[in-house]
């Protein structure tokens, strides 16, 4: 078997993978919150049951943040990890750690079908490079780059360069998070969960717009997010549905920026949580207008497929075959190579 990990911000989603017919079987998975647990080690520990580690020829996390030597610092959790640590406390021989966006991309092909759903059609034939963007808790990018056999995921911190503001509304937004947060302004302070809350505060802080009091109420009792997602998608708040419209709207132009950065003919992804949940406010114009809103390379984008990834085990699944692959380049034995013999 293989363990596979995504870890997050809010919470650590591991599961067991198997292969038959050469393709990932799912064995069992549960997500912990990550501030229940003081390390990955007593996540891991907590999920697997008697009997289960002896079957495990090797395991990978997607994690938020660059990996380098095989260790990293999480971006949004204050854990620090090692390949090498993790294979002696854990043991279990074979342990990878990859970006938590390299991940998704791996999982990408692991996808059926009707785990993606189409934004803009683009030209759906066309092959070449594509670009991932992922808005959750944080903002994840990574280029996927055609070899003219497969793509291969390239992981970046994009998600951390500036943010561009582009309408009247965006650049008073800017100035309003450059006294918050004391100076830069980063794209994840846009457009991701932290985004969210913060386009909120400013539409209901300096723009004035109404927070009645049973919104208020939701918002000190519920997830602030999930209720702003809630109620933009079910029309309920003017407040809410401005928040997603303008978070959609900077999510548009930066999924726009990584199109030309990769010039990305093969299409580009959108996963994380926040996608999959928000597609009547994604498909009602504003992303897609400022996703083709480049000026002079405004055709280039239009004939870019926009795709939106509706399976929150995409990155499971990428760090089960990332592992898997990485494993049989090093013992000469491939599980998914093997589970074709048994049909």
């Amino acid at each position: 078997m293989i363990l596979a990990g995504d870890v997050g911000g809010t919470k650590v989603h591991l599961a067991l993978y198997d292969f038959a017919g050469g393709r990932l079987k799912p064995v069992r998975d549960d997500k912990v919150p990550s501030h229940e647990v003081g390390s990955l080690e007593a996540a891991v520990e907590s999920f697997l049951k008697p009997g289960e580690r002896e079957q495990i020829a090797a395991a990978c996390f997607g994690c938020p943040g660059p990996v380098r030597d095989g260790r990293l610092k999480l971006t949004n959790l204050a854990w620090t990890l090692d390949e090498r640590e993790l294979e002696k406390s854990l043991g279990i021989e074979h342990i990878f750690l990859i970006n938590d966006l390299e991940a998704n991309g791996y999982g990408i092909p692991e996808l059926a079908p009707e785990s993606i759903v189409t934004l803009h059609e683009g030209d759906a034939s066309a092959v070449g490079h594509r670009g991932l963007i992922a808005a959750g808790t944080g903002l994840g990018e990574a280029l996927l780059i055609w070899d003219g056999k497969r793509h291969r995921p390239i992981p970046s911190e994009g998600g951390h360069c500036d943010f561009a503001a582009r309408t009247d509304r965006e650049i008073a937004l800017l100035q309003y998070l450059r006294g918050t947060l004391k100076g830069r302004v980063s794209w994840e302070r846009v457009v991701s969960g932290i985004g969210i809350k913060n386009v909120y505060a400013y539409l209901r802080d300096v723009e004035k717009m109404d927070e009645p009091a049973w919104l208020s109420d939701r918002m000190k009792t519920e997830d602030p997010n999930a209720v702003i997602g809630r109620c933009a998608e079910d029309g309920s708040s003017p407040l809410c549905a401005a928040t997603m419209q303008t978070f959609a709207a900077a999510y548009g132009a930066e999924t726009g920026n990584i199109a030309l950065k990769v010039l990305a003919v093969g299409g580009m992804y959108l996963g994380g949580g926040i996608a999959p949940k928000s597609l009547k406010t994604l498909a009602s114009g504003g992303f897609m207008q400022a996703f083709l809103d480049k000026g002079r390379l405004s055709p280039v984008l239009e004939s870019i497929a926009v795709r939106v990834i509706l399976d929150d085990t995409c990155a499971l699944k990428g760090a089960a075959a990332y592992a898997e692959a990485r494993a049989a380049e090093i013992t000469g034995h491939s599980a998914r190579a093997d589970s074709f013999s048994v049909l």
